[in-house]
Formats: C-alpha cells, structure tokens, sequence
C-alpha cells in the first residue's frame, strides 16, 4: 500500500474523533439534555448506516460511513454522560451558604501544590453535613494548605483522608462534582496499600537520593524519570516553561514508548513468544502508569500503546494516526470529562503533529538542509505548532526560542529519563540507586542548564494576544509557517499559498522587531529625556518614578512584574536608588520581581503578616539596606531630599496597611516639590495635616488610594497642588477616580493626570515658572503654574 492510501485509511478515523469529543465537551456541561442526545445521536448513526449501505456512489458511501462513526462515538459518549449522571447528582448534599462538613474520601489523582495550596482529585464515600451521614460515592476535588495536613509522607494515590471544611458545587462540565476546602485540616487516616504504597514508596526514596546533588539538575531528575517536580525550583519551573521545556517533566508518551519498547525487547532478547512479549510490554505499561500516577497525557499514551500492541499480536500493525484515533476515541467513551482537560488536548496535538505533519515539514526542510537535521528539526517544530495555539489559553506568550531549546535537550532527555526510571526501581539498593541517580543527573543538568540560558535570553518569551482572539491568531501564523516550510504539490495554487504565507510571515517579522526594538534598544526615545517625575502605567496600582541627577526613587512597585520591568525598559532605568514602599497589598508590592537585586535602599511601612517579612528578606538577599518608615526618617536622592511625614513610629492608632502607609514628600535637585500620600483614608490624612510636618506647598502631589472617595477635603485645600497624579487601573471594580476627589481637585486648580485614560505620566520642569506634564495617550505640551 501506498504512503498516501495509508494516510487516507488514517484520516477515516478522525471524525469519530470529532464526534466523540464534541459530545464530551457539550454534554459534561448540559447533563441535562444528554438522554435525548444521545438516542437523537444513534438515530443519526442508524439511519447514516442505512444510507451508507443503500448507495453504490464510492464518495458518497465514504461521506455517509464517516457520519456514522462520528454519530456513533457521540452516542456511546453521551449515553456514558446520561447514565453516570444520577450518580452525580450533589442535590441531596445541603452545600450551599458554607456549612461546614466533613467529607471522607480515597484520593486517586497526584497530590499538586498550587497558589492556593494542595490540589488533589478523589472519591469521596462519606459526607457528614451536622448529623446527618451521606453514604455515597462521588469524585471530589479536594484543596488544602501543607501546613494543615497532618501526614503529609502519606498523602498520595491510594491514601484514605478525611477533610474538614466546607463544600461547593463544581462547574459545569468538571470531572469533580464538589470542591471540597479542607480550611479544618485534613487527616490521613490510611496511607496507600498495596501497589500504591509500592510506587509512593519509590517516589519518595527518588527524591531523597537527589538531595545531595547540585541544583538545579539534581531536583529536575525525578521530574524526568515519574513526573514529580517537588524539588523542582520555583526559578526552573518558570525557566522550563519559558523555553517550552516543561513537558519533559509532564510523563508523556515518549516515556511510555521507551518503557514498552523496552520490555518488548528485553522480553525478544530472552526469545519470548510474540504473545508473551506483548503480555510483558502491557504488564510493564500498566506498572508505570500507576508508578507516575495516571495522568492524562500518560493515560492516553497507555491507550495508545495497549491498542498498538494489540495490533501486534494480531499481525495487523495500524497506522500511527488510526491507533491515536482509537485510543481518543475510546478514552473519551470512558471518561468523558477528560475532553475539557489542557493536558490531554496537548498530549492528542502533540502526538497528531508528529504523525501528521513531521513528515511533510522534513521533506520541505530537507530540500535545505541534510535530511538527519531535517528530520531532527522538524519534530519539535511539528508540536510546536500544533501545541502554540492552546498554550495561549494557559498563558498568553509565545516561547520564541522553543524549538531550538529542544533541539538542544533532545539528546538528554531520553539518557535522563531511562536511568532516572532505574534509580528509581533500584530503591532496595541504596547504593546503586545512589549511583544510577548521579549518572541522570548529568543529563538533567544539561536540560536544566539549557533551560535557564534559554529562558534568559533576550525575547525568551512574546507577549500574545489572550482569549480565543490570541488562540486564532496563533494558528494562522503557524499554519503559515507549515506551508512555507513543508513540502507541497508543485501546483500554481500551492505555490500562491506559500507565497502569501511567506509575505505574511515577513510582515509579522518585521512588525515584531520593531516592537522589540520600541521596548529595548529604542524605549527611552519614547518618552520625554527631561524628567523628574513619572508614574507608570500597571493598572490598578501605584509605581511612581522621581529622578535627581542620576538616582532614581521608585514609589512602590505595582501589582505586575512584566508591566513594572516595562516602564523601567522605557526610562532606560536600571539601578534604583531608593526603593518606597508605602505598605504591602499587592497592588503596590505585587511588581517586586521586577526589581529584585537593583535596589540600594528600602523603605518600607510596617510588615503585616508573614509574606510582607519574607518580601524584605529577599530584597535584603540581592543587596538592598532596609529601613521601616517612620515620621522623621530622611535621605537624599542625588540632589534632591526625601522625608517620611507618616507613619508616626510606635503608633497603635492606625495598623498596618493602608492608613499606615509610608507618605513621603521629595523637593530640590530639580525635583518639583512632590508629596506621595500612599493608599492614606481621610482619618490619617486629616491627622497629616494637622502634624505641622508637611511643607508650605507641594506642586505635585500623588492622590492617595487611587482616587477614592474617602479623602480629608482639608488637606487638598490647604496644599493647592498644581498637579494631581492618580495612579488608576482602566475600568477597576472600584469606581477610581471617584466623582468627589476630581470635583475637590478642579476646585483648587489642580491639573489631573491620571494612568488609566492617559498612561504613563511624566512631570518635567519647564524652567523657572512652570511644569509641563506629559500624557502617553493625549496630546503632550500642557502647561500649568507653579505653587505661589
């Protein structure tokens, strides 16, 4: 049989495929509707069949066959979803309005942390809501802080817990039916058994003989060989994900093709009959599955495999595309809900690309090139492309070095994850699991190291647009990149097309180096050079820049890193002198990222919790002196002066937050006398002015929390600023600016500037009677008075 008639027998699959995950994606979330569905869907699949076999017309027949494999995959995964649903059913479980319960549960998916703590999938057979028991039999997801569980070596698949909280009803469409927050504390009441306790026990002696390795290597090698990245760095998750490497530490089905092909051959080395070796590559499959915990994208490969090593018993080896189709197909009968799953779309994209689309793209290279860097070339671009599209949902960025990161890991990574997988079945013998652990962790060193470089490189990762918007547009550039790269029918239209994409590719290219250029090389021509004064734009949230000479103060640092380290690149400012932060909500220590280890000096108002305290010490890790705000505290910034007018030091009156933010005021050394009066409410404001600290005037002044209405009248009165900075998010849930303080501050002249409609925001001196304010998003020039 032909290539191209072996390609035509795969592609009868695919709609089944369609069929199937359709029905999953809309039936999880209109359970409801599901019976009608599903007889409607078998109809259709009937009477398609009649059809199919009453007409004699060969294009027609395939039409009508391909109808009914799709009506029949929906049907069966719809009639799963009609008859699991009153099983699901939470109706009887009085959850609403956070009654507290306590749910008793057997946990059956990996144990992973998370903003919001620990995240796990599970069975629940026991809810007790007050006195009332519910005997039933219901997947949960369960979310708790470490520091609430009591034996957390314990917790892992297999294990029996009890979780003490409050419930609620799970989205439409979730394989999990209740959410369950375990804020009571959750106790494990027995640790895995049986081939559980087995695989858990092998995992964590994995990652204890990694402790004595260099970092960052040593803590990725458990990550390589079973998919645990518990002792992956915070700074290399983020460094593999920026260089599209984090699916080396996802289990995947190159992992299950090395085990099985392994084991097959292994077991054809000892001369086992074809039966027996496929008995064996099943029986070490199912092994492994359960050693890495059953994933999606694991469970789908092991599909796959099962179904390809079927074929090989029968002598009847399918085509690659036609044994994905089947295993989709019939992991989404199973269990439907795997459908909305990001994982398994990635895993099923993935492995399509290579099948479908790394042939034709080394053939195109390969006109270029050797064809063994062809073929090595084209695999990871294959999954790049087909996997860029939905990583947008997850992340709205393009990992502009990805493919070459591969390139360079290809090599380690199966080295890594073999020997990796051996120190870990090498757990009864300390010693030489010691030794097979140091030889991966020379590979896993190399990916890690390959990551990190990566990750730092200038452009490691683009900006995208977010939503279905970015989704789309994403598509569109790489099936451009795939008709310009793969080989094709010489044929005129074939030939239009290419060069329509090439045209294209060329003006993305050439639009995206000269933003590149706008937000690097070029970013400080974008705004005014003369400056003394600037608030940048990061939404709802304050990051306000004063500049004397050559040192720079930056008051407060926003709720975002990447917006922050984006005003910074425009003002070409890399050193910051004097580091204010007015107190520690997110929206104005949310950015620190940004400048961490640049800072000289910190100034900060009171700590109010444990995550305020661990910011400060990191600052202290990259160099930076630490003083705590208090009235009276003073320094200079190049020329100019600063001073603390409030907080008062010791004070129990106002506790920490926003009516103890540090206020701070800035004049001389070409600065404009400037008063930055942090998130202060009127009470506070009205006891600053009537301290007798503030000066005679200020031309500039920062609006204290974001414009809001709670403000001391007296105050703005008595200043008469010239200029009135709001540092304000576009369209916040607040309503900043309010109505009140921009009606007060047209009453005394001032001039507002405010972020959310003009942007960045620069205040330079226009000699010896003026200012001169200029907006990023309004015409530039506006002039107003000086203080008298």
């Amino acid at each position: 049989m032909s290539l191209r008639r072996a390609r035509r027998r795969d592609l009868r699959l695919v709609p089944a495929v369609g069929g199937a995950w359709a029905a999953a994606l809309v039936g999880a979330v209109h359970v409801e509707a599901t019976p009608v569905a599903a007889i409607t869907a078998w109809v259709l699949c009937l009477a398609a069949l009649g059809l199919t076999c009453s007409t004699r017309r060969p294009s027609v027949r395939t039409g009508f066959a391909a109808a009914v494999i799709a009506c029949a995959a929906a049907g069966a995964v719809l009639s799963h979803l009609a008859l699991a649903q009153p099983g699901r059913s939470v109706e009887h479980l009085d959850v609403d309005g956070g009654r507290a319960l306590s749910v008793t549960a057997v946990v059956t998916g990996k144990v992973e942390p998370s903003a919001l703590g620990l995240g796990f999938d599970a069975v629940a057979d026991r809810v007790v809501i007050g006195p009332t028991v519910h005997v039933t039999s219901l997947p949960v997801a369960v979310r708790v802080a470490p520091e609430d569980v009591d034996a957390p070596g314990d917790l892992a698949p297999g294990a029996r817990v009890e979780a003490v909280g409050t419930a609620f009803a799970s989205h439409p469409g979730e394989r999990a039916v209740l959410v369950v927050r375990a804020t009571g504390g959750l106790t494990v009441q027995t640790g895995p058994v049986g081939a559980f306790a087995a695989t858990a026990h092998l995992r964590e002696r994995l990652v204890a003989s990694t402790h004595g390795l260099p970092h960052p290597g040593g803590g990725l090698v458990p990550g390589l060989a079973v998919g645990d990245t518990s002792a992956v760095s915070d700074d290399l998750d983020a460094a593999m994900k920026a260089s599209s490497l984090s699916h080396l530490t996802a289990v995947s089905g190159a992992n299950c093709a090395l085990v099985v092909g392994i084991a097959f051959a292994v077991a054809a080395l000892c001369g086992a009959r074809r039966g027996v070796r496929v008995a064996c590559g099943l029986a070490v499959l199912a092994g492994f599955v359960v050693l890495v915990t059953p994933e999606p994208s694991v469970v789908r490969a092991a599909a796959m495999a099962s179904i390809a090593m079927l074929g090989v018993l029968l002598g009847r080896v399918g085509a690659g595309l036609s044994v994905l189709c089947l295993a989709v197909v019939a992991l989404l009968v199973a269990d439907p809900w795997i459908a909305a799953e990001i994982g398994f779309t990635l895993s099923v994209a993935a492995t399509g690309s290579l099948l479908l689309l790394s042939g034709p793209l080394a053939d195109g290279i390969g006109r270029r090139m050797p064809r063994p860097l062809a073929l090595t070339l084209a695999v990871p671009l294959a999954a790049q492309l087909a996997c860029g599209p939905l990583l947008i949902i997850v992340e709205p960025s393009v990992a502009l070095y990805g493919v070459a990161a591969n390139l360079l890991a290809a090599p380690a990574a199966p080295v890594a994850t073999v020997v990796g997988l051996a120190a870990c079945l090498a757990a009864p013998i300390p010693v030489l699991q010691a030794g097979l652990t140091a030889a991966a962790w020379l590979p896993a060193a190399w990916i890690a190291g390959t990551a990190l470089t990566v990750a730092g490189l200038p452009g490691a990762t683009v900006p995208w647009p977010e939503g279905v918007r970015g989704v789309v547009a994403l598509a569109a550039v790489g099936a451009a990149v795939a008709v310009v790269c793969a080989a094709g029918a010489p044929t005129r239209a074939w030939r239009r097309a290419r060069a329509a994409s090439a045209v294209m590719l060329a003006m993305l290219a050439g639009a995206g180096a000269g933003a590149a250029l706008l937000s690097t090389a070029i970013a400080p021509a974008t705004v005014p050079t003369g400056w003394s004064i600037a608030a940048c734009d990061v939404g709802q949230g304050d990051a306000v820049l004063v500049r004397s000479g050559v040192a720079v103060a930056l008051i407060d640092t926003g709720p975002d890193p990447a917006a922050l380290e984006e005003c910074l690149r425009r003002f070409g400012i890399r050193r910051i002198a004097l580091l204010v932060l007015t107190h520690f909500d997110a929206d104005h220590v949310g950015g620190l990222e940004a400048v961490a280890g640049r800072v000289d000096l910190v100034v900060h108002g009171p700590p109010a919790d444990a995550a305020a305290h661990t910011a400060l010490r990191q600052l202290e890790a990259g160099g930076a002196r630490r003083v705590e705000g208090t009235a009276g505290v003073s320094g200079a910034l190049g020329d100019a002066r600063w001073r603390v007018l409030w907080p008062n030091a010791g004070s129990a009156a106002f506790p920490a937050g926003n009516d103890a933010s540090v206020v701070v005021d800035v004049s001389g050394g070409g600065v404009p006398a400037a008063l930055f009066l942090g998130d202060l409410s009127a009470s506070p404001q009205e006891a600053l002015a009537a301290s007798g600290r503030l000066a005679a005037g200020y031309a500039v002044i920062k609006v204290a929390h974001h414009g809001s209405a709670d403000q001391a009248q007296r105050l703005y009165r008595m200043l008469q600023p010239a200029v009135a900075l709001v540092t304000v998010g576009v369209d916040n849930d607040y309503g900043h600016p309010r109505g009140e303080i921009l009606d007060l501050l047209v009453e005394v002249g001032a001039t507002i500037a405010r972020t959310d409609r003009d942007g960045i925001l620069v205040i330079s001196s226009a000699g010896a009677d003026g200012l001169t304010v200029w907006r990023e998003r309004a015409p530039p020039g506006v002039d107003v008075g000086t203080p008298g």
